[in-house]
């Protein structure tokens, strides 16, 4: 049989490989950003407390009632906005989903999508099976900051989509308010529809307040705005996300989610509706929660040779080996796999033409002791490999100097 693929260049997923390495290898994985630590145990309380009740058939497509309206008094809380929870909140298959949907309502043959590389590996494969081709501008280490001069000149008369991620993955960057507001500038009386994915919305350090494009009274009228409880509830396995839009987007998204998942488990949005209700002290907690984590993994990484890189947000950290190796990355994580038993990830496969850097991501979503034991098998590695060269003891007698 024939078969022509539609992504024939398209592979498995580098946090797939990395994952796959590290059982192989026996490698500590703070590659991949899932945590090794339990959920709350009130949230699985409230799971048991779902299934016993009964709400174990399919969901509403829209996701059910009482979860939407929790998001919704949430959003309010958080941001002083109304949100419609019948119109513009859509419950879906964790963040993923919800941005192949997005970007299938908006892309069509043709059209365009400004992305910003290192760009979530999921952007572009939708953009292509959408029949749409990505413009892709390169975000430079170290501060991996917007060129919004460099963005002006990306959109042209065929684009119809720009996605923007804040805080950042794999970066940590965070977009500030300013920065939206040269966003709007920027698309004012354009067609084009904005795709925020803000997943770590709740994880900003050092004081820094999340700047969400719902908070914003332009860019709110052309946006999709995405969330993932996997991320705010350490629950990366549940799959539970949620795209926010005005009504007539939300209505196009839900064309596509429906033929797509349709709904999410039932039990699992009960049980997070009455969470977020009962428990805001989990999410408030979250950014003190991860800049714990990231302030240990710095300290216990200082002078090793493995720079960590400023983080702003998410609970990834970037760290420069360029003291160490002037490797690619590529090489230099397999080296780190096979001889320190760590796994991370590389972030030239984020890009469509990587810069010369020598930079991995580290995940903070893990236990103390993991990232403490993480530090210290770096460290050894990165003093195994920095030890200078001795030259060969010289025989006894033998002759070592000019005449």
């Amino acid at each position: 049989m024939l078969f022509k693929s539609k992504l024939p260049d398209v592979g498995t997923t580098i946090f797939t490989v990395m994952s796959r390495r590290a059982i192989a290898e026996g490698a500590l994985n703070v590659g991949q950003g899932f945590p090794d630590y339990p959920i709350d145990p009130r949230l699985a309380d409230l799971v048991r407390d779902a299934i016993a009740a009964g709400h174990n058939q399919y969901a509403p497509m829209e996701g059910v009632v009482e979860l939407r309206e929790a998001i919704a008094r949430k959003l309010t809380s958080y941001y002083a906005i109304g949100v419609d929870a019948d119109q513009e909140v859509t419950v879906t298959c964790g963040g993923t989903e919800a941005l192949y949907d997005a970007i299938q309502a908006a892309v069509g043959p043709g059209d365009e999508a400004v992305i910003f590389d290192p760009a979530y590996d999921a952007y572009e494969p939708a953009v292509r099976l959408a029949g749409g081709r990505c413009v892709r501008i390169a975000l430079q280490p170290p501060g991996f900051a917007y060129d919004w001069d460099e963005v002006s000149r990306a959109i042209g008369e065929r684009t119809r989509l720009l996605i923007i991620n804040s805080p950042h993955n794999p970066t940590g960057s965070v977009l500030a308010s300013a920065e939206l507001d040269r966003l709007a500038a920027l698309v004012r009386n354009r067609p084009v529809t904005i795709l925020s994915d803000e997943v770590y919305e709740h994880v900003l350090f050092d004081g820094r307040r999340h700047a969400s494009v719902l908070a914003h009274a332009e860019l709110r009228e052309r946006s999709f705005a995405v969330f993932s409880f996997g991320k705010t509830l350490h629950a990366t396995g549940w799959r539970v996300g949620y795209c926010v839009a005005p009504p007539e987007m939300t209505r196009e998204l839900r064309k596509v989610h429906q033929f797509n998942t349709f709904s999410i488990a039932a039990p699992l949005q009960h049980a997070i509706a009455r969470y977020i209700d009962t428990h805001a002290d989990a999410l408030l907690g979250l950014s003190g929660f991860f800049e714990a984590k990231r302030d240990l993994l710095a300290a216990r990484l200082r002078g090793s040779g493995f720079q960590p890189l400023p983080a702003a947000g998410t609970y990834f950290q970037l760290v420069d080996y360029g003291e160490l190796s002037r490797e690619g990355d590529m090489e230099f994580s397999d080296r780190l796999i096979r001889e320190a038993g760590i796994a991370a990830i590389p972030l030239s496969p984020f890009y469509a033409d990587p810069p010369p850097m020598t930079i991995l991501r580290l995940c903070l979503a893990k236990r103390d002791q993991t990232l403490e034991a993480a530090a210290e098998r770096l460290c050894a590695f990165a003093a195994r490999i920095s030890r200078p060269h001795r030259a060969p003891a010289q025989p006894p007698g033998k002759d070592s100097g000019a005449a």
